[in-house]
């Protein structure tokens, strides 16, 4: 039987993404000597698959899983997972804080209520959860602050919190011999704020330091891989949307109108949505 898992190089596979219940890319890193998997998946069952594809593919289990963030659709399978876990120091705090909720759908519907969860996300898990009482959260075992790197024998991965509007404790992980790059969601907004949102101070320099990494693939957890061409570019028309945002403040129409001449090309929808997460982090 075919497998689900995408081979990148030789010692980088991946499960893709699925938009039904919000699953994200879930990745293994295969070196000589240990395997590390990137991102604990949303669910125990989203995590037992991935690790079943591995062993159909007789690829290693693996001896470690870094949590690119707290997010729940990144967390929820770690129970699921007999490696161990990587986690920055703030990743590790909100999960200590999901594990005081009480996860039932009326707690739940109670927290969308009190805005401490989103509808979205809220939605997504009660498609993936037939009971949300099965949720169980766990802490990681291996804790650090900015960045730390993991020799897998022949492989090595750094990871680096490198933080972003969607979470603070996001983290890119670098395999360096490969010269891919995975990032979460690091490029995505903050989803969490009244408006989805863009902050120049966040996102401009974040750009940057991604940029700083001699990497040829990009790995986003909810789209594909993607050439580093690509990443240019996107990242090059968010500079445009900020530098414009900033100068014309909430000029909507003139930002549109800019754009549109520098970049030489009718705007997109996805456009349109910069403009207006730009906008928002304005307020």
């Amino acid at each position: 039987m075919k497998s689900l898992l995408k081979k990148i190089t030789d010692k980088i596979y991946y499960l893709p993404a699925e938009e039904e219940t919000d699953r994200p890319i879930l990745a293994a890193v295969v070196g000589e000597n240990k395997t590390l998997l990137i991102d604990a998946g949303n669910s125990a069952a989203h995590a037992n698959l991935f690790l079943a594809e591995l062993n159909k593919m007789g690829l290693p289990r693996p001896d470690f899983v870094v949590l690119t963030h707290w997010h729940w659709d990144h967390i929820f399978g770690l129970d699921a997972i007999d490696a161990l876990s990587i986690a920055n120091q703030k990743t590790q705090e909100k999960i200590a804080e999901l594990k005081t909720y009480e996860w039932t759908e009326v707690a739940l519907d109670q927290r969308v209520s009190d805005k401490i969860e989103i509808p979205f996300c809220a939605e997504m898990m009660k498609k993936e959860y037939e009971n949300l009482t099965d949720i169980k959260i766990v802490s990681a075992d291996i804790i650090f602050n900015k960045k730390i790197t993991i020799d897998l024998g022949g492989v090595s991965c750094i990871i680096e919190n490198i933080g972003g509007d969607h979470a603070a404790d996001s983290n890119l992980i670098y395999v360096e011999e490969e010269k891919i790059i995975f990032l979460g969601d690091c490029l995505a907004p903050d989803l969490y704020a009244d408006k989805w949102t863009y902050t120049i101070a966040k996102l401009i320099p974040m750009l940057a330091r991604i940029e700083s990494y001699d990497f040829e693939i990009n790995v986003e957890s909810h789209w594909k891989p993607v050439r580093r061409k690509e990443f240019l570019s996107e990242a090059r028309d968010l500079r445009q949307i900020a530098k414009l945002v900033k100068n014309k403040e909430k000029d909507i129409e003139m930002i549109k109108a800019e754009l549109a001449k520098k970049l030489n090309r009718k705007l997109t929808a996805d456009d349109h949505e910069m403009i207006k997460y730009f906008l928002n982090g304005l307020e």
